[in-house]
């Protein structure tokens, strides 16, 4: 297991399925906040489906095509960030975030984000990396332009949340930008 320190008092973790009971209290605490955005915090509901979707990543992590780490601000999980998916044959990748209310503010995702960007390119050879949101999500558009990703576009209705299909802004980051980025 690793850790990586984010700041003084927050790390990067992976997020795995004996955390499961600390997951579901996270998910509950944070719902309300991420629900419109994440359908996995609709069906995160029980320590069983905690597990068994905390589960589903680890044996992605295992296959190479995804993982989930988790964000602990003062030993509490506040949030993570997640390979949605990971293709080293066509060295492509999605992330995907999220994050308490009251932990915002404090560049831990874009922290979080600029270690798993630097694995994925640095290390596994990554090339292209996307980033999608729904169009109301202001927050995570502000992360994409902190990491320094270019907007390609929308996908109209493209993304269902429960009743509700949301137009979808799709980012990206091409590992050539990324080496060369004037802030690292």
């Amino acid at each position: 297991m690793y850790a990586v320190q984010l700041t003084a008092d927050a790390e990067l973790c992976p997020l795995e399925p004996r955390h499961a009971a600390e997951f579901l209290a996270h998910v509950e605490k944070a719902r309300a906040d991420i629900v419109q955005y994440i359908p996995w915090a609709a069906v995160v509901v029980d320590e069983s489906s905690a597990r068994s979707f905390l589960q589903a990543y680890a044996d992605r992590q295992a296959a190479d095509t995804g993982r989930i780490d988790g964000i602990w601000l003062g030993g509490e999980l506040v949030g993570g960030v997640l390979f949605r998916t990971f293709d080293l044959r066509f060295g492509t990748c999605e992330i995907g975030v999220w994050l308490n209310a009251d932990a915002q503010g404090k560049g831990l995702i874009t922290r979080a984000c600029q270690v798993l960007i630097d694995w994925a390119i640095g290390e596994r050879g990554i090339y292209r990396l996307e980033w999608k949101c729904s169009t109301d999500n202001e927050p995570s558009k502000a992360v994409a332009r902190r990491l320094g990703l270019t907007h390609e576009g929308v996908l109209r209705a493209a993304f269902p949340v429960g009743p509700i299909r949301q137009d979808l802004e799709v980012w990206s980051l091409l590992a050539p930008d990324w080496q060369t980025r004037p802030w690292a």
